[in-house]
């Protein structure tokens, strides 16, 4: 029917009303209102993407701490088969000598692999200290400074 309205030339004011204009029995709007409903406007977009964002983030975590969960359960796991390890292995020592001796032999090699990686940490935590300070920028920015210091 407003098909038929379009070809006929109508001037009805409902079919022929622009956007932005106001409806028939309707006041003007004044820019303060429709800057008004614009702000509103784009603050409910806002918050709904935020919403949104909010619930891709959330499932994306659900599936990270999965992941973690199952690491962990992993890494229990391979623990567990590494003390069995070393307890074959002191059994397998126990063969040559008594049963404490090859619990001994066992317990010094892993007090020693602890050591030396304790201490391989402890190098790279001090050569990491060393290097926090950015020394560099420092002097590029002391360099600057004197650069723009009137006088110099």
């Amino acid at each position: 029917m407003s098909n038929d309205h379009a070809r006929t030339g109508s001037t009805d004011p409902v079919t022929r009303r622009l956007v932005g204009q106001p409806a028939p029995g309707e006041t003007e709007r004044t820019v303060g209102q429709l800057v008004a409903d614009a702000s509103h406007d784009i603050s409910a977009l806002v918050q709904n993407e935020i919403q949104l964002a909010k619930a891709e983030v959330t499932k994306g975590l659900g599936f990270g701490g999965k992941g973690a969960g199952l690491l962990g359960g992993a890494a229990f796991l391979g623990l567990l088969g590494l003390i069995f390890l070393f307890h074959t292995l002191a059994r397998v020592i126990a063969i040559w000598l008594p049963v404490w001796a090859g619990y001994l032999i066992i317990t010094v090699v892993l007090l020693l692999i602890a050591a030396l990686l304790g201490l391989w940490g402890y190098k790279s935590l001090m050569k990491a200290k060393d290097n926090t300070v950015p020394q560099r920028a420092i002097r590029n920015a002391q360099e600057t400074v004197a650069a723009i210091k009137p006088g110099s």
